[in-house]
């Protein structure tokens, strides 16, 4: 049985029936003024519950008021609150038709920023791109008599309420941010709406205290990185674009920045956030030490990102000579089982090689981070090991003074190194030694105990390069370890190919296989 075509019929021509009379009220709008009414009819498609009608209506009052904006026919000034008193009184035709159409402006503005909401995401898409059409139009064209003060002819309170539409409270706006990626390349497009970010961030943040922060952080994260892609960018083209104007862009977007990094954030947040901030938040920021209060309460939050936080402060204390007595005191507290299994295990340890390769750390420092890596060494996976003992090794080369940890004879009995202690200066590693690198000399992986042979032999003065271990997984090392050559060695026995086939075994003897 074949199925009826009559609900497609009706279908098609239902469309057909929406897009020529949005066509023909659009064409009689703009061909003649007589017909203004009709705006009205290509208004209410803006609120139809079809997603077709209501995209193909928003394409059309992108249209209409477009021309409208260049052929100069909407009411330039402030309009009064009441549209009736507008239309009577001594205006002439012409003014009385801008009025009309202004407020039809204003209300398919008031429409489209409602559909930025909108559950369809093409609906959404059209509305963000007509909305950016009259921005554009609007800038060419200003609504406004202009002062001589002003600073720039542009429709600074359109873009805020887009802005603060996109920065939804109440749903994940990332998709349509992506979307709206292209109008940044404008240079006042980005300026204004980092200035608008910024803004909204007050507005919600500071004042909404029932705001779901996780939903609001997405987006403002995810425009962050797109204002630093863009400002990084024109650093290149810095003899093409004027400096007073680049200084500006800075500053809008450092001082978007510190108003974000003011509130408490999300867990991941902060991670996103500091995995990116030494290398792309701070060098476009004037002075990169306001950033001290953000970083000093990321430390205090614990784990993974109390790590990545430490990069930060590390840079802020040998760049920008920031006093921070604490610092290896605090990275010394880090250590603990934990870090062998986070996520961010190759970037701590780079970071350590980079906060111990000075020379001038004093011996005891040096010492008590030798100490409590050995100590956490006994507890180490493999991959781990493999990265912390020639580590181990190469802090010694850097610190002669702390060879003292391999020659002194010692046992876990009278071991006076205190792995309890915070304080690495009160931890007496100094006056102990390096017994748990002898234990590892009898560990069940080959390649363990063979690095750990190595501190029985003089160091060299060339450092291990533990690059190529950062990143070491048990899956590469299990292949590494398949893909050894083996030697082949001579056998008492021989070599069972088959089940209970062998006559010299015992199964063999009295089983067999029918």
């Amino acid at each position: 049985m074949a199925p009826s075509t009559d609900s497609n019929v009706k279908g098609e021509t239902s469309q057909v029936s929406y897009k020529k009379d949005i066509n023909t009220k659009t064409d009689r709008v703009l061909q003649n003024k007589k017909h203004a009414n009709d705006i009205f009819d290509v208004t209410e498609y803006l609120q139809s519950e079809k997603d077709k009608e209501v995209i193909f209506a928003t394409n059309a009052c992108s249209k209409i008021f477009c021309q409208l904006f260049y052929r100069g026919d909407l009411y330039v000034g402030d309009l009064p609150e009441e549209e009736e008193d507008l239309m009577k009184g001594d205006r002439s035709a012409e003014e009385k038709y801008g009025i009309f159409m202004r407020h039809r402006y204003n209300n398919s503005v008031e429409l489209l920023l409602e559909n930025i909401g909108h559950k369809a995401f093409q609906v959404k898409e059209t509305s963000l791109c007509a909305l950016m059409k009259f921005v554009a139009a609007e800038g060419k064209h200003p609504l406004q008599n202009l002062d001589l003060s002003e600073h720039y002819n542009f429709p600074r309170e359109l873009l805020r309420t887009l802005v603060e539409h996109l920065l939804s409270e109440n749903e994940d706006m990332s998709l349509l941010i992506s979307r709206f990626q292209e109008f940044l390349e404008m240079d006042d497009v980005r300026y204004y709406v980092m200035s608008s970010v910024r803004d909204n961030i007050y507005r919600v943040m500071g004042r909404n205290k029932k705001v779901s922060v996780v939903v609001f952080t997405l987006p403002v994260f995810q425009l962050f990185v797109l204002f630093f892609l863009y400002i990084y960018a024109y650093l290149f083209y810095i003899t093409k674009w004027k400096v007073a104007k680049l200084k500006e862009h800075k500053r809008a977007f450092e001082q978007m920045w510190l108003v974000f990094l003011k509130f408490k954030l999300p867990s991941n947040m902060y991670k996103k956030i500091l995995v990116i901030l030494h290398e792309s938040i701070m060098p476009q920021m004037s002075d990169p030490t306001l950033l001290i209060d953000f970083l000093s309460a990321a430390y205090d939050i614990g784990g993974a990102i109390s790590l990545l936080s430490l990069n930060g402060l590390f840079i802020l204390i040998h760049k920008h000579n920031l006093d921070y007595p604490d610092f290896y005191k605090k990275l010394y507290s880090l250590l603990d089982p934990s870090i062998f299994h986070v996520k961010y295990r190759a970037r701590f340890f780079h970071l350590v090689n980079i906060f111990l390769s000075s020379t001038h750390l004093p011996a005891y420092l040096v010492a008590a981070f030798v100490k409590r890596f050995a100590r956490l060494s006994l507890t180490a996976p493999p991959t781990s090991l493999l990265i912390l003992l020639p580590f181990i090794c190469n802090l010694i080369r850097r610190h002669p003074s702390c060879r003292v940890l391999i020659h002194r004879p010692s046992t876990p009995c009278d071991d006076p190194y205190v792995m309890e202690e915070e304080d690495p200066a009160q931890s007496h590693a100094l006056e102990s030694s390096l017994w748990e690198i002898k234990t590892l000399q009898k560990h069940y992986h080959p390649d363990v105990a063979k690095a750990a042979m190595k501190i029985n032999e003089p160091l060299t003065e060339q450092e291990d390069d533990i690059s190529e271990l950062l990143e070491l997984s048990t899956f590469e090392l299990m292949e590494r370890e398949l893909k050894a050559e083996r030697k082949t060695i001579p056998l008492e026995f021989d070599t069972a190919t088959e089940l209970l086939k062998s006559s010299r075994e015992v199964l063999g003897v009295h089983f067999s296989l029918e």
